[in-house]
C-alpha cells in the first residue's frame, strides 16, 4: 500500500509505477516521472534529494535529463534498483517522503495539471505483424479465403521500418493524410484526402539496455534484458493509400503520417505477475527463435470512438495482448539476427492485436470488412474514421484488488488541409 490514496480502479497503484516524462507547467523543463494514483512523482527532485542511494544510481544524473534514454541505457540492474527505491519511498510505512511536507510539495504533481511529452527520443521505429487473426483477416479481405496467410508468416515475425519522426504523444491531433489511391474507372490514380482512414490497436516495446553492437545478434533467451517496458500504440493507417502503394516495397505514406503512443511506459517487472503462455507455434520456429520460456501478457485492451458532435463514446473493440502469435522477445531477437543494432529508446510495434471473435478485431478494416459493413456508434454509422472522430485506446491487467494499467492513448482526426 502507498501513503498516497489510490482508487481501486486506478491504472497506477504502487504495483505499477510506470515511467513517463512531463512538464509541471508548459514553460518548465521536461523531466522524468512515475505515475502513482492521480499524481506524478518528479524523479528529478527525488534524485536531487539524494534518495536514489543504491549502488547503481547513486551518482547517476539519468533522472536530470529531459527524456528517459540515459536511464534506459543503464539496463536492468538500474531499472530494478529504481523500482525498489520508489516502491519503498511511496509505501505507507516509509516516513521519508510521507512525513516531509516540503519534499512532497516539490515532488508530487496532480496528473490532471501536468503536460505529458514523449518519454524517450526514438531513434528508430519498427512495426511488426504478429497477430495471426489480423493476418488471416487481412489476407482474406485482399486475397480470398483459400490461402489468406502467406507461408513465410509462420516462420518469422514480419515487420517494416516505420518513421520515428511522426511518432507523437497521446492527445496529439492527427491530420487526415492526402495521397494517391487506386484508379476508379480510369488509368489515373485518385489523389486527395484519404477516404479510408483507420486506427490499428497495437502495443509497442521500448528498447533498453546499452544496445547490441552492429553485427552481434541478441539471443532470444536474453532478449527480455533489452526490453524496458511497453506502451499502447495507435498505428494510424490510410487504407486506400496503403493498398495502392505497398507493392512491392511495403507500407510508406499510408502509415508514416502519424503514430500515437501512450505517455506511460509500463515495465516488464510490473507486467510479470500477468505473464501467460504464448500460443503454441506450428511449425516449430527455427532454433534462433525457439524460446526456453515463451510468454505473453494478459492485458485487456479496448478501443472506443467518439464521433464529432457526440458526448458519448462507443466501444468498438475488446481484445487482449495474449492473442499475439510472435512474442515481444522473438520480435526483438529476429530484428537483430542479421546483426542489426538496436539502441535504447527504439520502438518496436507489435502489429494490430486482433483476436478470434468479431468484437476483438483490432481495426476498422477488419471490423467493417473493408467498408462493406458499417458499425453503429450510438446510431451514427461508421465504415472508416471521419473528421472530428476521437479514438481512445485503454489497456490494463487485472490483479487481486488492483489494476496495472497503461492509461489512455488518444487522438482526434483533423480535416486534410
Amino acid at each position: 500500500m502507498s501513503f498516497i490514496e489510490v482508487d481501486a480502479g486506478s491504472h497506477f497503484p504502487i504495483q505499477n509505477l510506470p515511467y513517463g516524462v512531463f512538464k509541471p507547467e508548459p514553460s518548465t523543463a521536461a523531466r522524468p516521472g512515475v505515475a502513482i494514483g492521480d499524481y506524478v512523482l518528479d524523479l528529478s527532485e527525488i534524485a536531487k534529494a539524494g534518495l536514489f542511494d543504491g549502488s547503481v544510481l547513486n551518482d547517476s544524473d539519468c533522472f536530470l535529463q529531459p527524456n528517459l534514454n540515459k536511464f534506459l541505457a543503464l539496463g536492468r540492474p538500474a531499472w530494478k534498483e529504481a523500482r525498489a527505491t520508489l516502491q519503498k519511498l511511496l509505501s505507507s510505512d516509509e516516513p521519508t517522503l510521507r512525513d516531509n511536507a516540503s519534499l512532497r510539495h516539490k515532488t508530487l504533481f496532480p496528473m490532471s495539471k501536468v503536460e505529458m511529452v514523449l518519454p524517450m527520443v526514438i531513434g528508430d521505429y519498427t512495426d511488426f505483424f504478429s497477430s495471426m487473426h489480423h493476418a488471416k483477416n487481412c489476407g482474406t479481405i485482399f486475397r480470398g479465403p483459400q490461402n489468406p496467410i502467406p507461408p513465410n508468416w509462420f516462420h518469422l515475425p514480419i515487420a517494416y521500418h516505420g518513421r520515428a519522426s511522426s511518432v507523437v504523444i497521446s492527445g496529439t491531433d492527427i491530420t487526415r493524410p492526402r495521397g494517391q489511391g487506386y484508379p476508379a474507372g480510369s488509368t489515373t490514380p485518385y489523389f486527395g484526402p484519404s477516404q479510408k482512414l483507420d486506427f490499428e490497436l497495437e502495443m509497442a516495446s521500448v528498447v533498453g539496455g546499452p544496445g547490441n553492437e552492429l553485427g552481434k545478434p541478441i539471443d532470444v533467451n536474453d532478449a527480455a534484458e533489452h526490453i524496458f517496458g511497453v506502451v499502447l500504440m495507435n498505428d494510424w493507417s490510410a487504407r486506400d493509400i496503403q493498398a495502392w502503394e505497398y507493392v512491392p516495397l511495403g507500407p510508406f505514406l499510408g502509415k508514416n503520417f502519424g503514430t500515437t503512443i501512450s505517455p506511460w511506459i509500463v515495465t516488464l517487472d510490473a507486467l510479470e505477475p500477468f505473464a501467460c503462455d504464448a500460443p503454441k507455434q506450428e511449425p516449430p520456429p527455427l532454433p534462433y527463435l525457439a524460446e526456453k520460456i515463451s510468454k505473453n501478457y494478459d492485458i485487456s485492451l479496448e478501443v472506443s470512438i467518439k464521433p464529432v458532435g457526440q458526448e458519448e463514446s462507443s466501444v468498438v473493440t475488446k481484445s487482449n495482448f495474449n492473442h499475439l502469435y510472435w512474442t515481444l522477445t522473438q520480435q526483438l531477437a529476429h530484428h537483430t539476427i542479421n546483426g542489426c543494432n538496436l539502441r535504447p529508446g527504439d520502438l518496436l510495434g507489435t502489429g494490430t492485436i486482433s483476436g478470434p471473435e468479431p468484437e476483438s478485431m483490432g481495426c476498422l478494416l477488419e471490423l467493417t470488412w473493408n467498408g462493406q459493413n458499417a458499425l453503429s456508434l450510438n446510431g451514427t454509422p461508421r465504415k472508416f474514421l471521419e473528421d472530428g472522430d476521437e479514438v481512445v485506446f485503454t489497456g490494463y491487467c487485472k490483479g487481486n484488488g488492483f489494476n496495472v494499467g497503461f492509461g489512455t492513448c488518444s487522438g482526434k482526426v483533423l480535416p486534410s488541409p
